[in-house]
Order: structure tokens, then C-alpha cells, then sequence
């Protein structure tokens, strides 16, 4: 999606715009710079932070150590797809949860106590419903975009569109066999009310499979601890249904995580 295609309006669920890096002097301004590349993408190298921010190793180090210091990022041991020969496997850096606050996360005290409320006092299918009345929104904006692109270039039209509302998102070839896509979004406005109200995943995963129209597959949240929520797209194509709201709650409320399909059936 261009700049000149972004729909109007805030994101689902009320979230936040990733704010600005602040400008309170050249070290300072590059520590944000280097947060929030590894918000965007990380996990990450050292070496890949340096290239994409043109500093040297030793100033890379000096930002890396003083964020893992101040508790936003943290190092561990990468995973590599392929063989890697012997000697030490790669490090790569990481947002931690105290780092990805500082990016925002809307009004999560508000938006909790009121989903408990509705909990309490209308039960949780009204808490499903809730969720998928506020993505229909999302849908609306996104649908005729989505609707008149090729199927290959769906992924990467819903990851500028996320990215435009704060989700930091971005779509590639799945690592995985069998082929697909995977989306990923590296940061969640919402992830603190979504740990306690997984109808919010829920209903933003239904979403996306009628958006794309193939059925995926949540695979991680960061409402769960994970670094990223990502998501699978299977590789079959199909045509995008008419369909604008989704599937009727289930009985009992709250459903386990699966594969959602176009129509909304599991």
C-alpha cells in the first residue's frame, strides 16, 4: 500500500502511533534510532544494526551495552535456519518488555478494567464480540485495498497497513516448508490488554484470513511473551469473500488458538 493509499482513521482496538524518536542530543537520538530498529526488527545483529545505521562496531557495542543496561534490549543466541559451521553461534539482540512500554500501548489500564466490566456483567461471548466489532473497522478501511491486489501482494499490503497504526509490521517468504507467507508484527499496542483478553488475537487473526482470503495460522503473540506476534498465510489462493464481520461467538466464550479460514469456519 503507498503513502497515498494508507486509509484514514486510528488502529483497531484504539492503539497507539509508535512515537518519534526523541531529539535531546546526537547520543541519545541514535540509542532511540538503535531501540527501535530492533523493535522493528529484531531479533538482530550487531553487525545488521551497523550496516542499516551507518555506525562503526564500536559505537554499535556502546548503544547495545547501555540499552541492555537500562533493561530495553536483550541479547541471546540466535536460531539458525540452516547448518552453521563450529565456533560460537550468533548473537542477536532483542526489545524486552520493559523496552517495548516506552513505544506505547494506548490506554491499557482504561481498556482492561472496562473489557473486565463487560466480562463480569454480560459475560465473555460479549468480550468476542466486542473484539470482532472493533476489527470490522479495520476490515472496512482495508478490504477494498486488499480486494483489488494480486494474492501475492496481499501480505505486504496489510503489513504497511499495520505499520501505519503502530504494529511495526512486516511480511516475507515463510522459513518454514511448505511454503506461505509469514506477517510479522513486531510491536502491539494492545499487547497488555491481549494477555488478559485473547478474544482480541482472536478476533484480529479471523481478520486477517478474510483480508487476505487463505486461511493462517497464529504461531507466537507478544501478548504470551513472545518477541513477535507472527502469523502464517498459507499459500493457497482464493478469492476474497463479501463477508465484513465475523463468526459468531462460541459457546462458553473464549476459543483456543487455531487456524482461522477466510469464512470463518476453524
Amino acid at each position: 500500500m503507498g503513502r497515498d493509499q494508507q486509509p484514514e482513521g486510528g488502529a483497531a482496538f484504539g492503539a497507539s502511533r509508535l512515537p518519534a524518536a526523541p531529539e535531546h542530543g546526537a547520543e541519545t537520538g541514535t540509542r532511540a534510532r538503535v531501540a527501535r530498529l530492533i523493535l522493528e526488527h529484531g531479533p538482530i545483529t550487531a553487525s545488521t544494526l551497523g550496516e542499516r545505521l551507518g555506525l562503526t562496531p564500536a559505537a554499535i557495542r556502546r548503544h547495545l551495552d547501555n540499552l541492555m543496561q537500562e533493561g530495553m534490549v536483550e541479547a541471546r543466541d540466535a536460531h539458525p535456519r540452516g547448518r552453521r559451521g563450529r565456533g560460537r553461534p550468533a548473537r542477536v539482540f532483542a526489545i524486552t518488555g520493559a523496552g517495548r512500554d516506552t513505544f506505547g500501548h494506548g490506554y491499557d489500564d482504561l481498556a482492561t478494567n472496562a473489557l473486565r466490566f463487560l466480562a463480569e456483567t454480560a459475560g465473555p461471548a460479549a468480550v468476542s464480540e466486542f473484539a470482532r466489532r472493533q476489527v470490522a473497522e479495520l476490515e472496512r478501511r482495508y478490504r477494498p485495498v486488499l480486494a483489488k491486489a494480486p494474492p501475492q501482494q496481499r501480505a505486504r499490503l496489510l503489513a504497511e497497513a499495520l505499520s501505519s497504526e503502530g504494529y511495526a509490521a512486516s511480511a516475507g517468504e515463510a522459513p518454514a516448508p511448505g511454503g506461505g507467507e509469514q506477517l510479522c508484527q513486531h510491536h502491539c499496542p494492545v499487547a497488555h490488554v491481549a494477555a488478559e483478553f485473547p478474544e482480541l488475537c482472536e478476533a484480529e487473526i479471523e481478520a486477517f484470513a478474510r483480508l487476505l482470503g487463505t486461511p493462517v495460522r497464529r504461531l507466537a503473540t507478544i501478548a504470551h511473551g513472545d518477541a513477535v506476534c507472527t502469523t502464517h498465510i498459507s499459500p493457497r489462493d482464493i478469492n476474497i469473500p463479501e463477508t465484513k464481520a465475523g463468526p459468531d461467538p462460541e459457546p462458553g466464550g473464549r476459543r483456543q488458538s487455531r487456524t482461522s479460514r477466510p469464512g470463518g469456519s476453524a
